[in-house]
């Protein structure tokens, strides 16, 4: 018998179902080369002749061989894991950057470990979590993290960046969208086409890439000569949900004068703005109320939305920022106090009236069906 009689195996099926496994020396063998040449084999990118890799794989499906990562890891201290924080998953942009880095890393022969967090919540708990698996190095694509786990991780060798956001104060790198100049070029849009009552609805409060987004484009309207108590904010959460409820309360507002221009300060929010206009109020956009965005997510270009908004560059960001970790170089210093902005670029579509002057130089995208 190989079993016991509760089922559990016997110890001569245990040792018969261990031994099974095989080893890259005995692919090495079987193949006719060194185990350093078998490991070269099943590493993405390195240096070793077609003819030869065929041989090892060849010989790898014959013994049913796959690597173990986790030996691996035991001799070359790394685990080639790289844990992404994400944040608002709620929010398509963020769904879209993960897939991006996913695909990229998977590229370069890495994983992924993903931890989730709660929106506008602290990213503490999760890195405390992360560092249980000797991690190469932490992407942090939103939420808070405090300077004391940012000096834990770097005190522990552990490189992390910042995408999409900084940390005032804190030592740590990060790649961003320059949202400053984004909000901007919103600003600029809406002025152009001849806008005179502004509103915004805001994000998370405490973030940086909100607060930049409504910065800039403040600014750039009170530049142009708007009148601060023109500008209306309201707080939209940060979610579709949120903004089309707050839309619905800011038109309804008979204290205040109708906005003819509204900036959503992501896509998804803005998306929720127009549905709300359109659906419950029985607005015309851009007749009634034009409408601007910041991301540039698939949805947003579809025909029921088409709209102008500011494209994140994230396959340089998502670039930038794996380049920042040095995770082909263990031994390099891990990069501190980096800030690397990028411009983004304004997007006409149908939620914001191309104005006459911009028709020849205007950056205009088809709608995605």
């Amino acid at each position: 018998m190989h079993a016991h009689s509760d089922g559990r195996p016997t110890e001569r099926k245990l040792m018969a179902r261990k031994s099974s496994r095989s080893t890259s020396f005995d692919v090495a063998a079987l193949a006719g080369v060194s185990q350093s040449v078998v490991s070269r084999a099943f590493t993405p990118g390195s240096r070793i002749a077609d003819e030869t890799r065929t041989r090892v794989l060849e010989a790898a499906l014959k013994l049913n061989y796959v690597p173990n990562s986790i030996a691996s890891s035991l001799t070359t201290k790394r685990t080639n894991i790289v844990a992404l924080i994400i944040g608002n998953l709620d929010n398509p942009f963020y769904v879209h950057v993960l897939h991006t880095f996913s695909r990229r890393l998977q590229e370069q022969g890495r994983q992924v470990l993903i931890f989730t967090v709660e929106p506008n919540s602290e990213s503490d708990e999760a890195i405390m979590h992360l560092l249980k698996y000797q991690v190469d190095g932490v992407v942090l694509t939103a939420a808070q993290l405090s300077t004391r786990m940012i000096s834990l991780c770097h005190d522990r060798g552990i490189p992390i960046v910042l995408f999409n956001r900084y940390i005032p104060g804190s030592d740590a790198s990060g790649v961003r969208c320059d949202n400053v100049a984004g909000g901007a070029l919103i600003a600029e849009a809406f002025l152009a086409a001849g806008a005179q009552n502004f509103a915004l609805i805001t994000g998370d409060l405490k973030g940086t890439t909100s607060g930049d987004r409504v910065r800039g484009f403040v600014e750039r309207l009170l530049d142009g000569g708007v009148k601060r108590s023109n500008i209306v904010e309201v707080h939209g959460h940060s979610s579709y949900e949120g903004a089309f409820n707050a839309t619905i309360k800011l038109i309804r507002d008979k204290n205040r004068v109708r906005p003819d221009a509204l900036f959503g300060v992501n896509d998804i929010m803005a998306m929720g703005a127009i549905d709300a206009l359109r659906h419950r109020l029985g607005l015309r956009v851009p007749d009634d109320i034009m409408v601007g965005g910041f991301d540039d997510i698939p949805e947003g270009r579809r025909l029921p939305y088409q709209l102008t908004t500011v494209r994140q560059p994230i396959e340089q960001m998502v670039n930038e920022t794996l380049s920042i970790l040095h995770l082909d170089d263990p031994t390099e210093p891990i990069a501190r106090g980096i800030d690397r902005p990028i411009k983004g670029r304004l997007i006409w579509r149908h939620t914001i009236p191309v104005p006459p002057a911009y028709r020849g130089e205007a950056d205009v995208t088809k709608s995605e069906d």
